[in-house]
């Protein structure tokens, strides 16, 4: 058993290496395009790995974080994934718009998704067909730039279809990366048509 004082000491340590810690930022161009889930999910991992990784020196640690460009919007916004994250065992991402709001990025969530395409659906039911097709395509590894070549929307709220389409590509990604062995991107798929009744 640990007594009182070793904790605490322990506590003091970890607290003051936190202190002592420096972060070294990575910025880098993603361009990844591929023709299964399988080829998406593994040119994405394997980038990951080349990644640099902490250290420590001098009695201070040293850690790595990086911001991927994978998506460039015709309005000349960017979206890009971070790491780490923390989660399911280092290897996850988030995925951010850039300059989402005049003042900030933003990380949209799988619930700004769905509030997004429900908005879409009461807008327009119609074309809102014709966007779940263009998921489907995304879903099934088409590029968002190709698909969006075969649409014309009209929605005049929300996510520009173009943004909506390039996140879900790098949604699905990090589903199927999470969860390659049950689901991974049916997950998220099948929770779009749950939620957007």
């Amino acid at each position: 058993m640990i007594s009182s004082s070793s904790f605490k000491k322990e506590l003091e340590w970890i607290t003051k290496q936190k202190k002592n810690r420096v972060t070294e930022d990575f910025i880098i161009e993603f361009n990844l395009k591929g023709k299964s889930r399988k080829e998406l999910r593994d040119m994405t991992v394997s980038k990951f790995l080349e990644e640099k990784r902490g250290y420590w020196e001098g009695g201070i640690k040293k850690t790595t974080k990086y911001k991927y460009f994978v998506e460039k919007l015709s309005d000349n916004k960017r979206i890009y994934l971070l790491r780490p994250t923390f989660l399911n065992k280092g290897i996850d991402f988030q995925v951010w718009v850039e300059r989402f709001y005049e003042d900030g990025d933003k990380r949209p969530s799988h619930k700004d998704i769905f509030q997004d395409l429900q908005s879409k659906k009461q807008e327009d039911p119609k074309d809102y067909q014709k966007l779940l097709e263009a998921i489907d395509r995304v879903w099934n590894c088409e590029e968002p730039n190709i698909v969006l070549k075969d649409f014309t929307f009209t929605f005049k709220k929300g996510f520009s279809v173009e943004m909506l389409l390039k996140i879900l590509k790098w949604l699905f990604i990090e589903q199927d990366i999470t969860y390659w062995n049950y689901d991974g991107r049916t997950m998220l798929r099948m929770a779009i048509d749950k939620e957007v009744k």
